[in-house]
Parts: structure tokens; C-alpha cells; sequence
């Protein structure tokens, strides 16, 4: 795969994080080779080294961990129209009846898997325990600094204020036409913008990482625009964001994060088919389920596909989608 054309500002967060993606993939294929040990990048400090380890070894435990199901992805996704939102249940269980899974009743899966359609094609990574305790405390962190905008967009409470806000160095604004360049999202014009994206770049560089190794293509096509949307922004005098590039560190343009908020069935019908989404959660919280309709309400404790909706859980907890 060329990446000639891809150009990383060495002053850039992403830096980091592409040095963070290759580690993770040369750990990842060495385990699962039997090759030689990986020595880090020095641009890598010590927590995100391990950080990184312990991602390969879940990658790599849900890598050797299929389970294959009866439903061909390909097809199903032509059958879903807007219509679709994940609401009507009627509407659901006739999708199930032309696409079926292999399974009756609700499967519960708890340890790291890989999910396989009828062609064996990888739809779906599940892989609980990747973000270790520092990791979250820094999404919390993330959170924290979000809670007069997250009060805006929801209810006040005890604990981690709930609601949701989306964070993207280049937003078009919704329900208009998108005939303007795009700009920074309004939570990241604050004076607070610096120590956000600051507070989210090794959870970002994590979510980033697992990408490399679970959609090649996806994550190159992500730095790719980012690397010419540098260029469009310094070009074109984009206000604020050459300054947001410069500490954004994801592959994706956007993050949601979503606290104390439950979520019924749903979905996303922006997203493309043939790529992932990546939902991580944290927080003090028990009896978490999240439910994936689409494949016949199998029962996760963590990251997300398809149709889904996380219901109500005992306790204070928040999520990051990617």
C-alpha cells in the first residue's frame, strides 16, 4: 500500500500516533508469526509502549478467537434502507428473517472474539480489557473538562455529567448544505480546546492503533485526508484549524463521547458499510450489556457494530465513539 502521498507534520499529535499503529502491528503480526520480539519506537514513551502491548495481546487473543455466522454481510447491507433506524422491531425481525444468524435466543459473549460472516470476512472485533486504567482515567479526564458543554446538551446529575458532544477538527454543520469548508466543532473553540485534545490523544492514539491492525485500508484513507485537510487548512486560512490539527491525534475526524446516557436500538446510518466504527467505554459500572440486533441480539460488554443500543447500567460510566 502507497503512502507516499500521505505527509505527517512531525509537530503533529498523529505522529505520535502513527509511530503507536506500526508498533502495535509489528507486535500484533510477531505474535501471530511466532517472529522476533519488536523494539519501539524512542518517540514512544514508556506508558504508551505498554499501553500498546497490552492492546496487541487482546488484538491477538480476539484474532484466534472466530466465531462465524450464517449472515453474508455483503448482502444484508444492500437490504438496509434509511428506514432502518434499529426502532421498529417489526421491521427488525424481518431484516433477521432474510439475514438470520446462526444462533436462537441471546448469545452473551465476554472474552476477546472476532466476529466472521458466511464468506469469513472479519465484521466485528471485540476486545474487552484493551484500555487499561490509565487509559480511562484519561477519557474521564477528557470528560471532566467537557461538563459545561456536556450540561448544554443534557441533564445535570451526581457524578460524570450526562449528555453528549461530538469533537472533530473539521465539521460540516448538519442539516445544511455543505457548500462552505468545513470547521472546527464549536467544543473545541473554547479555551479549554488545548488541554482536550491533550487529555484524549493517548486514548485516541489507542483507538487509532487497533484500526492499523483491524482495517488497514480504513486507517490509511484516515491519515491520508487528515494529511491533505493539513494542507487545505494552512492554504486556504482555515480558522483554528491548523492549530486543532496540530494536537488532534485519531485517524478518524470525529469523536462522540457519550456520558450517563443510555442508548436504544439504533443505527448509524452515516457510516459505510465496508468500514468500522469504534466504541470503548469505561467508567465504575456493572450489568453492562450491549446488544448488537443485527446479529440476533448477541449480548457484549463493550465495543460496538451494526445495530446496537447500550440499556440502562448500575452505575457511572461514559463512552467514546469513534
Amino acid at each position: 500500500m502507497s503512502t507516499s502521498d500521505i505527509k505527517i507534520w512531525c509537530t503533529w499529535a498523529l505522529a505520535v500516533t502513527y509511530e503507536a499503529g506500526e508498533y502495535t502491528k509489528q507486535k500484533f503480526n510477531a505474535e501471530k508469526t511466532g517472529g522476533d520480539s519488536v523494539i519501539p519506537s524512542p518517540n514512544l514513551d514508556t506508558d504508551l509502549v505498554m499501553v500498546c502491548n497490552c492492546l496487541a495481546d487482546v488484538l491477538i487473543k480476539a484474532y484466534n478467537n472466530p466465531i462465524k455466522m450464517q449472515i453474508d454481510i455483503a448482502r444484508y447491507s444492500k437490504l438496509i434502507s434509511p428506514k432502518n433506524t434499529g426502532h421498529n422491531e417489526e421491521k427488525e425481525e424481518k431484516l433477521l428473517e432474510r439475514c438470520p444468524p446462526d444462533h436462537e435466543g441471546t448469545k452473551l459473549v465476554d472474552k476477546p472474539v472476532t466476529i466472521l460472516d458466511a464468506s469469513s470476512t472479519i465484521i466485528a472485533w471485540y476486545l474487552p480489557d484493551a484500555l487499561t486504567e490509565t487509559t480511562q482515567k484519561e477519557i474521564r479526564a477528557a470528560t471532566n473538562l467537557l461538563g459545561p458543554s456536556l450540561k448544554k446538551n443534557g441533564l445535570e446529575d451526581v457524578g460524570s455529567t450526562p449528555g453528549c458532544i461530538n469533537l472533530s477538527p473539521a465539521w460540516f454543520q448538519q442539516k445544511h448544505e455543505n457548500l462552505s469548508d468545513p470547521e472546527v466543532s464549536a467544543s473545541l473553540k473554547g479555551p479549554s480546546s488545548k488541554n482536550i485534545l491533550k487529555a484524549i490523544a493517548r486514548p485516541a492514539a489507542i483507538a487509532s492503533a487497533a484500526l492499523r491492525v483491524m482495517h488497514p485500508q480504513q486507517y490509511f484513507a484516515g491519515l491520508r485526508a487528515l494529511s491533505h485537510l493539513g494542507d487545505k487548512a494552512v492554504s486556504k486560512e482555515l480558522p483554528q484549524m491548523p492549530e486543532t490539527l496540530q494536537y488532534w491525534a485519531s485517524m478518524f475526524n470525529t469523536l462522540s463521547i457519550i456520558s450517563n446516557w443510555e442508548t436504544p436500538n439504533h443505527r448509524d446510518h452515516l457510516s459505510i458499510p465496508e468500514c468500522f466504527n469504534i466504541l470503548t467505554t469505561m467508567g465504575n459500572y456493572s450489568n453492562a450489556r450491549m446488544r448488537l440486533s443485527d446479529m440476533g441480539f448477541m449480548e457484549w460488554k463493550g465495543i460496538g457494530f451494526l445495530g446496537h443500543g447500550f440499556p440502562h447500567v448500575d452505575g457511572l460510566g461514559s463512552m467514546a465513539a469513534y
